[in-house]
């Protein structure tokens, strides 16, 4: 029954553990790990600087200054041509929306377009849509007519998870798409806590599979002319780039890697004012001295986008990332690119290491626990979780997204759980140790040792105590004629039945002495009433070992007499014996004089004997018979002993 019950606790502990732990990933998922990725990604995972051949011109806060705001779209024609005449990019990425034309600018707008449908290198941004703008008839026949002429051929092996969140797609104006040759998607989802820390990669809408803009600008680049897509993975067949991605209801994402920051710009790439462009661009124009140089594109893949503070212009193209709180969308766009070209992507650890490393700490925590002391264990611990955080900024460094708090918040819960169940099993054990003890000792000095079981010392005091002793009579002509077996039967019930008598009259059971018991009164619980209790706790064992004998009579067992011999006097009370052995008992003459006077019970053939000094407390209460003039051994004088007849007050 004990060992269920111990498997019991242990079974329940174990449950609440694992709920516990639970509780913890959950929060630590939701809560801490989203802002730990974000500082290994900018301190471990952004390590390297930037492609110096990627580059990108923003429309920043300078060029509003060039010319008021809403620019004339000709302006962005002029920055394009000054790319695809006078320098030789090797691809162009249009990071801005052109949704309608401006109907002030008309002359503008086509000068703009016929820029733009001479540059073969160059690839336009469009934007998903969760709703519909139009008509469904519209949408449905602009969806078919954008799929026909930008899609990329994709190859699906396996049913991919997709709930068609994107159901349409920017309109382009008429010009503007008969313009463009290229188009890819600008989507970035931020996630939960706000941060770009994925890219859509592939974006679904109705089941039409398109890739970013950076994605777009790699294919075509390199020639390549469909994607394979896995659930795990996006595989670009000509150049069998593997981009570690997971499908989700907005298509096919993946950790994008972000690089250190482009000489104390908020730009990780090379960065130039679109101002200075078009200046340059005059510059040539009219044979002078370009600010810019165009070879400095020579050969480069060139960004364009909006990102100026003017937020109620709407320029501002900003989003929080891990490495700013307000990333410029064109250096994103970029990123992913730079991610592509040059094969640098962030995987994540899997479920199932995730939960080995958990397991693990969990193990290790434990066994340090119930290895080591609390001091120790809890360095070991700490070395472990230093050790941990070590090993995950490492795995950022590498490109590999582990987790950074879960493990430790685990390895905290575990050493709070673990020393808590370790508490209650000493509380449990040493409670079953002290009940256990408690047969051996009585309850009192048990009490005593645990209220000082820092000060435990050989060593005492002097008190003033009343000794009991009490013997049976003839005790052992019965045990030959006896079993060793009924012998201790007949001991085992006596002392069964007489132990409670002497603890409800505040006395102690110092020890068993074959057939005798020695029992103190007045220590260690106090009791200034201690030789009145004593004797009246004689009394009522006189009375009780009455009852036995009529019983054992009954029982065909032999009978039983005791006689009970009481002293009250100053004794030395204390533990006695070595540093490693002790025993809490009463030494000094009060003790040896109770012991002979219980002898002389079978001198004057009584059962009840107390001395002078006992008789002076109990006097009133007591009908006594005087035996006068006793000579005790040791004692050189004389002395009176009183035969305890009744106890006038029970």
């Amino acid at each position: 029954m004990k060992i269920l019950k111990s498997k019991g606790f242990f079974i329940k502990s174990f449950f609440l553990h694992i709920f516990l732990s639970i509780i913890v990933i959950l929060l630590s998922w939701a809560f801490l790990e989203p802002f730990a990725y974000n500082f290994m990604t900018k301190y471990f995972s952004a390590v390297k600087q930037g492609s110096n051949n990627i580059a990108i011109i923003a429309i920043d806060d300078k060029s509003i200054s060039y010319h008021r705001w809403p620019w004339p779209r000709e302006y962005y024609g002029q920055i394009l041509d000054y790319l695809d005449k006078y320098s030789k990019p090797s691809m162009i990425g249009f990071d801005a929306l052109i949704q309608v034309n401006d109907k002030e600018n008309i002359q503008s707008d086509r000068i703009f377009f016929n820029y733009i449908k001479n540059i073969d290198n160059l690839v336009v941004g469009f934007s998903p849509l969760t709703t519909s703008v139009f008509d469904e008839a519209r949408t449905k026949e602009y969806n078919k007519k954008f799929h026909d002429k930008f899609h990329v051929k994709t190859n699906i092996p396996y049913q991919l998870y997709d709930y068609g969140t994107f159901t349409s797609i920017s309109e382009f104006p008429q010009e503007y798409f008969d313009a463009v040759k290229a188009a890819g998607s600008v989507s970035v989802t931020q996630n939960a806590n706000g941060y770009v820390t994925y890219m859509n990669q592939v974006i679904s809408v109705n089941g039409n599979y398109y890739p970013s803009l950076g994605l777009r600008m790699y294919m075509k680049l390199t020639g390549s002319e469909s994607l394979t897509i896995y659930p795990d993975k996006i595989l670009v067949d000509k150049t069998k780039l593997v981009i570690p991605a997971v499908a989700t209801n907005k298509g096919v994402q993946n950790l994008l890697r972000y690089y250190k920051f482009w000489k104390d710009s908020e730009y990780t790439h090379p960065k130039y004012s679109a101002s200075d462009i078009l200046k340059s661009y005059d510059a040539i124009k009219q044979g002078k001295k370009p600010i810019i140089d165009p070879k400095e594109f020579d050969g480069k893949v060139v960004f364009v986008g909006a990102n100026a503070k003017a937020a109620a212009l709407g320029l501002e193209d900003a989003l929080p990332s891990p490495m700013l709180n307000k990333h410029p969308g064109v250096d994103i766009q970029a990123t992913n690119f730079d991610n592509l070209i040059n094969n640098q992507f962030v995987t994540s650890t899997s479920l199932w290491q995730d939960l080995g490393v958990l397991i693990l700490i969990t193990l290790i925590t434990f066994i340090f626990i119930s290895r080591f002391s609390f001091a120790v264990s809890l360095s070991l611990l700490f070395a472990v979780a230093v050790v941990y955080l070590i090993g995950a900024a490492y795995c950022f460094s590498r490109g590999v997204s582990a987790p950074v708090f879960t493990p430790i918040a685990i390895e905290a819960l575990t050493t709070i759980f673990g020393y808590s169940y370790r508490f209650i099993l000493e509380g449990k054990n040493k409670e079953k140790i002290k009940q256990a003890m408690g047969k051996y000792l009585s309850q009192d000095i048990m009490k005593n040792v645990v209220q000082n079981i820092d000060d435990i010392k050989l060593g005492g005091k002097r008190a003033t105590v009343t000794v009991l002793f009490a013997d049976i009579r003839g005790f052992t002509s019965m045990s030959e004629k006896m079993t060793a077996e009924e012998v201790s039967n007949i001991l085992n019930e006596y002392f069964t039945e007489i132990e409670p008598i002497i603890t409800s009259y505040n006395g102690v059971i110092n020890k068993f002495i074959g057939d005798a018991v020695m029992a103190i009164f007045g220590e260690p619980t106090q009791d200034i009433n201690h030789p009145v209790n004593a004797v009246k706790c004689a009394y009522a064992m006189l009375k009780k070992v009455d009852e036995l004998r009529d019983k054992w009579l009954f029982e065909g067992k032999p009978k039983i007499e005791i006689g009970i011999g009481i002293n009250t006097g100053e004794a030395f009370v204390g533990n006695i014996g070595s540093e490693k052995r002790l025993e809490y008992t009463v030494i000094g003459d009060t003790v040896n004089l109770a012991s002979r006077i219980e002898s002389y019970n079978k001198v004057y053939h009584t059962n009840f004997l107390i001395s002078s000094s006992t008789y002076s407390y109990v006097s009133s209460i007591a009908d006594v018979i005087k035996i006068s003039d006793v000579t005790i051994r040791g004692k050189s004088k004389k002395m009176d002993i009183y035969e305890v007849l009744r106890i006038n007050d029970l």
